[in-house]
């Protein structure tokens, strides 16, 4: 029986899973209904909201958000969904793709899937059980933010519409439960089955953006592009998420018969033969590190760097837009001593870093992963000790978030020439962004000191990220306290240029640093292989 004990696997894995669940959850649900309520408490009148709506027009920003529906009449829930609902689309897409590559491919290379193969299972059930969790979250979360938003009973913001809110949600992250099952079997790895996923979602992206500016039929190829098209709040159209669900089955079923076809631990895409003597560079253990994060590497250098070309495209248009737009004048400030354009390189900057300590961050908790495979103690039972092994994986992540930084910068930097008649200077951007090194780094401290002293705990890290870039990203729009913003490192950096520069708290954070790297040092030298 292909699907036998599908219920007790399904049991085991909630259980496994029901704290990420839980955090995936409320914090999906509470952004989404906090920034509905602060949108709407922003603009008052029809024409303040036909205003923002004219600014939108602008091609970059269709690029970056997506078409405006509802133009003509421009209501809060339009608002809301313009603004909103793409970037939340992808969250979902990321938590999708995270969950089943873990509960696929990770387990299966970690030889989990063949300790439950061994048992008394069905060939589809863990993969079945895959698909049920992650859609049932997918679909819950998705529930539970259309219930909220029909709750709150905000203006323009209806019962079909808010319904078609979360499903729309909840479809894109049914799509990517799909493909990457798909890649999951095409690939050998679960660092293959990230990367071919993570790049397919970055093409549906740029595919949608060009599409939404010259080609409807382009913008429809992508599942990013479709959900888009239900027009939420406007026209509420629903054919878009019952295409999705078909796509979704259709890949469904092609991912149930290539792991029906195919061995444990084997993949279609079969890597190529290594070289018969490693070479000098690779027989250390720097060298080593790197080869094996190499393509990981390369793809998010090459990512941060299309990022910041993003962002700086909208810098030609951006004082008469963000001039017409009430909201992002309180996100990004209103000093009249500083042009709108400086203001917002000001909030630019922390957004960028943040996003740039995930590689960081990624790269560094690498060590981790190989120690819970136990890979890590056939370095250790040669000539390296534990304080050079962690030292390796810790020079890589402090070299590569200031490498993703400077990357995201120039490509910023490179777009905003071309589009600015003044330009900014790069060495102005330059030391806008590297102010925020210290903060980076103090994220690879923590996880460091956790990694060191409470590795069950080092996920944790994760969760202190996250709230860094809610506070940032999201603190000026719903007047947080500033006790809770200052909870994170990236606050208690001078913005440059508005603000003067201080040494005061860059000198402090750098002493953390420093403590907190000896403290994560000694405690993974003492404490025992697993923690």
């Amino acid at each position: 029986m292909l699907f036998f004990q599908l219920n007790r696997l399904l049991a085991l894995k909630w259980r496994q899973n029901r704290l990420s669940n839980l955090i995936w959850s409320v914090s999906l649900v509470a952004i989404t209904l906090l920034t509905a309520v602060s949108i709407t408490g922003l603009y008052q009148t029809d024409q303040e909201r036909q205003a923002v709506a004219e600014t939108m027009k602008n091609p970059a920003m269709i690029a970056m958000v997506g078409p405006v529906y509802g133009s003509d009449h421009y209501t809060n829930g339009a608002m809301m969904a313009h603004e909103m609902l793409l970037f939340t689309a992808i969250v979902f897409a990321i938590m999708s793709i995270l969950m089943v590559t873990k509960l696929t491919r990770t387990e299966e290379e970690d030889g989990k899937l063949e300790l439950i193969r061994s048992l008394p299972v069905g060939r589809l059930a863990p993969l079945t059980t895959a698909f049920i969790m992650v859609s049932v979250l997918n679909v819950v979360i998705g529930l539970l933010i259309g219930l909220g938003l029909i709750s709150l009973n905000l203006e323009g913001m209806g019962v079909e519409g808010s319904l078609l809110y979360g499903l729309t949600l909840a479809s894109t992250g049914l799509i990517f439960i799909a493909i990457t099952a798909v890649f999951a079997q095409l690939t050998e790895t679960a660092r293959g089955a990230l990367g071919f996923t993570f790049s397919f979602m970055l093409i549906a992206y740029f595919m949608r953006a060009i599409g939404d500016v010259s080609s409807e039929a382009i913008s429809l190829m992508s599942p990013l592009g479709l959900v888009l098209r239900t027009e939420v709040y406007v026209s509420n159209h629903w054919w878009p998420v019952f295409t999705s669900i078909i796509i979704y089955l259709a890949l469904l079923f092609l991912a149930f018969f290539l792991n029906n076809i195919r061995d444990v631990g084997a993949g279609f895409l079969t890597s190529k033969p290594g070289k018969q003597k490693a070479s000098i560079f690779l027989r250390s253990t720097i060298g080593l590190h790197l080869r094996l994060q190499r393509t990981a590497m390369i793809s998010w250098m090459i990512g941060m760097f299309a990022l910041g070309i993003s962002y700086g495209s909208v810098f030609g248009d951006l004082e008469s837009f963000i001039e017409n737009n009430d909201m992002l004048k309180q996100m990004f400030g209103n000093n009249p001593e500083y042009t709108l354009t400086e203001q917002f390189v000001t909030k630019l900057m922390v957004v960028l870093t943040i996003i740039a300590t995930v590689p960081a961050l990624l790269f560094f908790l690498k060590i981790r992963g190989e120690e819970k495979k136990q890979r890590t103690e056939n370095l250790l039972t040669r000539s390296i000790s534990r304080f050079y092994l962690l030292a390796v994986n810790f020079t890589i992540g402090i070299i590569t978030a200031a490498a993703a930084l400077f990357l995201a910068i120039y490509g910023l930097w490179v777009s905003a020439a071309a589009v600015m008649e003044d330009a900014i200077p790069l060495s102005n951007l330059l030391k806008a962004g590297m102010a925020y090194l210290p903060a980076m780094w103090l994220l690879v401290v923590i996880a460091t000191l956790l990694f060191g002293c409470l590795p069950r705990w080092t996920p944790l890290v994760w969760a202190y990220l996250v709230f860094s870039f809610f506070t940032v990203y999201l603190g000026g729009l719903l007047d947080l306290p500033e006790w809770i913003s200052n909870i994170s490192s990236f606050a208690h950096i001078p913005q440059l240029p508005v603000d003067e520069f201080i040494w005061m708290p860059i000198i402090i954070l750098m002493i953390l640093n420093l403590i907190g790297a000896v403290i994560g040092f000694v405690g993974y030298r003492k404490r025992d292989s697993l923690g």
